[in-house]
């Protein structure tokens, strides 16, 4: 054990500390939590092995001697999970405001939106993100949408040849080539079938894609959730509370790594849907197959902006590392 007041380690059996006199006092567990009564007494800070007590719900404490943040899985609170980081480039508020002012009068119908909006909240705070690799594998039978258009241009292109020969290059189209060469044009639009073939571009096909897909850790945090957006792993260093300045709130999670593997299927299972119907259509048939990975745990920058514009609220959420918009809501 070590001395509640200077950190000293000490018998387990210790009343007094030998150092300082400071009577100690056993670490008292949970009694709301199965998990972790048995294992708490065995938690240790990995910098100072100093004795580290969570509380029910929190996914990543801090060590009251040395100040070191430890990062817990869902096992219990006995493993320390990987934990990360990622740098504040954005921490000014001048900067941030800057940022909002192109974000929101972006485009005609936006011209002047924030000028017109009253800022009700504007905070930064240090989120906390799974971050679980998942790989989709998506068979299906379609028709490719660049083979299909291909093939429509051929045989309009084959079609407008020989409508003009047999046609006598008339402009008018009454002749029997232009009629005749018309109906087999928009036989082949319709049917994809037709003298170029055009059915040939419906036939199997494999999609595959690799994700780094963010699932945040908070469950009232639904906002802050990115759908499609993958925060700049390069960036990320391994997490250290002493360079984040103190003005900064650094959140505990809820939500543990296997509810996030979860989440993070169902989430790679949309984005995954969405990539395959962008790349072809008529889906006859479909079938995704997800694999998730260990994941690991990320401490993100964050900027909230609320704005109140005539009684409509619109939030953004934005990555203070790469200043990237994570979700915009009432922004339309």
């Amino acid at each position: 054990m070590f001395c509640a007041k200077c950190g000293i380690q000490l018998p387990d059996d210790a009343v007094f500390c030998v150092k300082c006199g400071t009577k100690q006092t056993p670490v008292s567990t949970p009694s709301n939590q199965s998990e972790v009564t048995a294992d708490v007494k065995e938690i240790k800070c990995p910098n100072c092995s100093a004795p580290i007590s969570p509380k029910f719900g929190e996914m990543v404490v801090t060590c009251e001697y040395c100040g070191t943040s430890v990062s817990l899985e869902n096992k219990g609170w006995k493993n320390v999970a990987k934990h990360t980081m990622l740098p504040i480039t954005i921490s000014d508020k001048d900067q941030i405001t800057a940022a909002l002012h192109h974000m929101m009068d972006k485009g005609l119908l936006h011209r002047h939106l924030q000028e017109s909006s009253k800022l009700d909240e504007l905070d930064l705070s240090m989120i906390p993100y799974w971050i679980i690799p998942v790989t989709a594998k998506t068979n299906l039978i379609a028709t490719d949408i660049a083979a299909q258009v291909g093939s429509i241009a051929a045989t309009a292109a084959m079609a407008g040849l020989m409508g003009g020969a047999m046609g006598g290059g008339s402009r008018r189209g009454g002749g029997f080539g232009g009629g005749m060469m018309d109906g087999m044009l928009f036989g082949t639009m319709m049917g994809g079938g037709g003298m170029m073939g055009g059915g040939n571009a419906t036939k199997a096909y494999i999609v595959n894609e690799s994700y780094n897909c963010p699932v945040v850790a908070i469950k009232s945090l639904t906002s802050y959730q990115p759908h499609g957006y993958e925060f700049p792993l390069d960036n990320r260093v391994d997490f250290d509370p002493k360079k984040i300045p103190k003005s900064i709130k650094i959140l505990n999670g809820d939500i543990n790594e296997d509810a996030a593997k979860n989440q993070a299927k169902s989430i790679v299972d949309q984005i995954q849907s969405q990539t395959v119907h962008s790349k072809y259509h008529m889906i006859r048939q479909m079938e995704t197959q997800e694999d998730v990975a260990e994941g690991e745990l990320l401490h993100v920058p964050i900027w909230f902006a609320q704005y109140d514009h005539k009684g409509k609220k619109i939030i953004l959420i934005i990555d203070a590392n790469s200043g990237n918009t994570i979700n915009s809501i009432g922004l339309s």
